[in-house]
């Protein structure tokens, strides 16, 4: 990436002022729980990622200290600290004005992570207090804020260094963050992941109160990412690397065949990830589809009369990075999250790209191409009869009418808003016929589910179908599966798994969600899955009965009760009446419901991967290493 020429107080403009952030948090970084205010931190990170892939710096420092505040350095060139056209020092505009920046001029930035052009302004009115140091033009200059972005100390002077870069330390508002600290893990995993996107780039993550760091470092970049995705899976590929440059816009691609079900695709613009696709995802898949079709078909493994493989049987078992750089002005997204690109030059791009180097690696690795397409020919029978199975189904065929029988369990929702009714996963027949007496009719549908389902970890779509459990979870939403799912077409607006709260519903639960996460992950990520969590305990006094959901809130209870009272201790959904379950789990003025959330594919995909899998040592290690143990019963009594 070449360096730009001029970066200093004339490069920044500004847009507007800022205003309402501190009234409307929720418009600027998503929520003000502990996502977003992690999400303080992601954008004073990627102004130093912005530096660094525009050619300045190679090294970010995290330090979360003891008091709840944390400090993002790096070694770019340092924030500009002449006095702006406005009248006020350019780092005060930077830090409280909204969309005041270098991102707005050519001069300033070619390419910028940046999506929301917020930054440091939106940071500085949501934090109690901010202090900026700067390292520029031979002098160390700094500035500090307090109660949301006023100035408590103007700019000024504070030593002389040869050295360059930008200090930023904040605290974010107890009053708007309440309840919230920052997350080693957390911030650790996207640091990793930006560290493979910057190759050779040097990010230190440290926690002064625990006495925890960490640091990464990659010099083979996204080859490393790969090789990170697929460590605990078989490769039938070796890692394939390419890039290059057309229309102004760089494409870098890394990718991998293993011996799994599943794909995996990550995609970043300009090093921020793109969670929702958009056309550098749709021409990689063009693109790669059409190379393997095209060797298949010239080398005589697909005849003259055979139909081109689908994309997605071509994509069976890939891991692929997509990393692409793209100009501001040719930068466009689709919707406010900006998680989805819009430039319609980068489809044809990455696609062009992808085929001229998927079709060289293909022609160089015989052997290795054609086991790719044998896998992929089998993903595509699999496919198909898994398909008819689900069709004979429909249209009232199958062995021995097992699945008009098995229907019989499912109790239908009579409305027809889909978008309002639920499916309740219930575990065991007993709850499930509790559920199904003390119920919305109009608006919950309730399935029992017959001890623990299938692990899906290494399932194709076949072993699906054979599976009566999950073949009828299938149906009842009847959105399809794997590739073919499309959560438009569900029966219910929210699927929601209930078990009992013990080690067995647990494993239940874990068991479901691998299930929907490998052939029904668009349900996770359009936010259609949930837990319920019912109550552990129920306490009468002379007033009558209430419900606590967990131990630590039962012994807060237990501080502010008085006179006699007694504590039951529900062991499983079928020890509680049909109208306890109801009030307490399923009627949405009462219950509590936990919403499985998607945040990071990658760590998503090696985590569910690891514990799983049928490798023992990698859970061994996993579980050793971050879950403690106690010999301790709470319920000794």
């Amino acid at each position: 990436m070449a360096k730009q020429k001029t970066y200093d107080e004339h490069s920044i403009k500004i847009l507007e002022g800022l205003e309402a952030v501190r009234k409307r948090p929720g418009m600027y970084i998503g929520s003000t729980d502990k996502r977003g205010m992690h999400h303080l931190v992601w954008e004073i990170v990627d102004n130093s990622i912005d530096e660094i892939i525009n050619g300045y710096g190679n090294y970010i420092k995290i330090l979360l200290h003891k008091d709840g505040s944390i400090t993002v350095a790096d070694n770019g060139r340092g924030v500009p600290i002449g006095m702006h056209e406005s009248g006020k020092s350019t780092p005060e505009v930077i830090y409280t004005i909204l969309h005041a920046g270098g991102k707005f001029e050519t001069d300033g930035y070619k390419v910028s992570g940046g999506l929301h052009g917020v930054g440091g302004s939106v940071v500085n009115a949501l934090s109690s207090r901010m202090e900026v140091t700067i390292y520029r033009e031979g002098k160390i200059s700094q500035i500090k804020f307090r109660d949301g972005g006023h100035v408590e100390s103007p700019l000024k002077t504070i030593g002389e260094s040869k050295k360059t870069g930008t200090i930023v330390t904040f605290l974010p508002d107890k009053e708007i963050f309440k309840n919230c600290n920052f997350s080693f893990t957390t911030i650790c995993e996207r640091m990793q992941e930006s560290a493979f996107l910057l190759s050779n780039v040097t990010i230190e993550v440290i926690d002064e109160e625990d006495n925890l760091s960490a640091k990464y470092h990659y010099e083979n970049g996204i080859v490393s990412f790969v090789e990170y995705m697929n460590e605990n899976k078989t490769a039938i590929s070796k890692v394939v690397h390419f890039q290059n440059t057309k229309n102004k816009i760089e494409v870098e691609i890394a990718l991998q065949y293993t011996d799994s079900y599943n794909e995996q695709i990550l995609s970043f613009v300009n090093n921020v990830k793109t969670g929702d696709g958009g056309t550098h995802e749709v021409g990689f898949k063009t693109g790669i589809t059409k190379a393997f079709n095209d060797y298949a078909k010239s080398n005589g493994i697909l005849k003259g009369k055979d139909a081109s493989l689908d994309g997605s049987d071509v994509r069976e078992g890939l891991s692929a990075i997509i990393s692409v750089k793209i100009p501001e002005e040719l930068l466009q997204f689709e919707g406010q999250t900006k998680g989805k690109l819009g430039t319609s030059e980068a489809r044809s791009v990455v696609e062009s790209i992808t085929y001229e180097n998927m079709k060289f690696f293909l022609e160089e690795n015989k052997e290795t191409a054609v086991g790719i397409l044998e896998k992929a020919q089998k993903s595509k029978l699999a496919r198909e009869a898994a398909r008819k199975a689900r069709e004979s189904v429909r249209k009232g065929g199958g062995k021995n009418n097992k699945e008009r029988i098995l229907s019989e369990k499912l109790a239908k929702a009579t409305g027809k808003d889909y978008a309002k009714n639920e499916l309740f996963l219930v575990e065991g027949d007993s709850a499930g016929g509790s559920a199904k007496s003390h119920r919305n009719r109009e608006t919950q549908a309730i399935l029992p589910l017959r001890g623990k389902v299938l692990n899906c970890e290494k399932a194709s779509a076949k072993d699906i179908e054979a599976n009566a459990e999950l073949r009828q979870l299938e149906y009842a939403i009847g959105a399809g599966l794997g590739p073919d799912f499309d959560y438009r077409e569900s029966n219910y607006g929210k699927v929601i798994i209930m078990t009992d709260a013990d080690v067995d519903g647990s494993h239940i639960q874990i068991l479901l969600i691998t299930f929907f996460y490998r052939f029904m992950r668009p349900l996770i990520e359009q936010g259609m899955l949930y837990v319920a969590t019912p109550p552990l305990y129920a306490i009468e006094t002379s007033k009558g009965k209430e419900y606590i959901a967990t131990d630590e809130e039962l012994e807060e209870r237990k501080k502010t009760l008085k006179g006699s009272y007694k504590v039951q201790r529900f062991k499983g959904l079928g020890e509680m009446n049909a109208d306890e379950l109801y009030e307490t789990t399923m009627n949405p003025a009462n219950r509590r419901l936990y919403r499985i959330n998607l945040t990071d594919a990658a760590i998503a995909e090696k985590r569910i991967h690891v514990l799983m899998g049928d490798e023992v040592a990698p859970r061994k290690e996993w579980i050793n290493e971050n879950v403690d143990f106690t010999l301790e019963d709470d319920f000794r009594k």
